[in-house]
């Protein structure tokens, strides 16, 4: 359960995620006048709109870690997992502006365009060799399988006296 509001987006972006981009700006909709904008929002350009929209959520489970990112209207194809010998899971890609035609009048534009990167420190536990991706309905989901920990043989020994 969140202790977060839900007017934060219901996210549940943890604290100690030294990779996290989640970037929550509290004005980003507020209808400033003209020549005005929120101080967070106008730190980033647009092109990077899609960074911080691209949510993943990471779970694990007894068998592995799992991650799940929203990527609705990407193919698979303009999406990249790759996974650097330090053990850092890197999801990345580009999501290209809707080309304009001149005839067109523009009423609202809030779906998020550019390139994206998302970068998780992967735990020593994980079988780097084993990694899968797929997608399905715009989610990628990477699983990651853990090393099984094989517990140690216990023998009961008789005393003797």
């Amino acid at each position: 359960m969140s202790l977060i509001p839900s007017f934060f987006g219901n996210r549940r972006s943890s604290v100690s995620d030294p990779f996290a981009l989640d970037v929550w700006d509290p004005f980003r909709d507020f209808p400033f006048p003209s020549g005005y904008s929120s101080a967070l929002s106008s730190q980033f350009p647009p092109e990077t709109s899609a960074v911080v929209n691209a949510r993943v959520d990471w779970k694990e489970t007894p068998e592995a870690h799992v991650f799940k990112t929203d990527l609705p209207g990407l193919r698979k194809e303009e999406v990249k997992v790759e996974v650097e010998d330090d053990r850092v899971l890197q999801i990345s890609g580009q999501r290209n502006i809707e080309k304009e035609d001149k005839n067109d009048t523009w009423h609202r534009v809030e779906r998020s365009s550019g390139m994206f990167s998302r970068r998780f420190r992967l735990p020593e536990n994980v079988k780097m060799d084993q990694i899968k991706a797929s997608m399905e309905s715009g989610v990628l989901t990477v699983t990651v399988p853990k090393v099984e920990v094989t517990k140690p043989d216990v023998k009961a020994i008789e005393i003797s006296g």
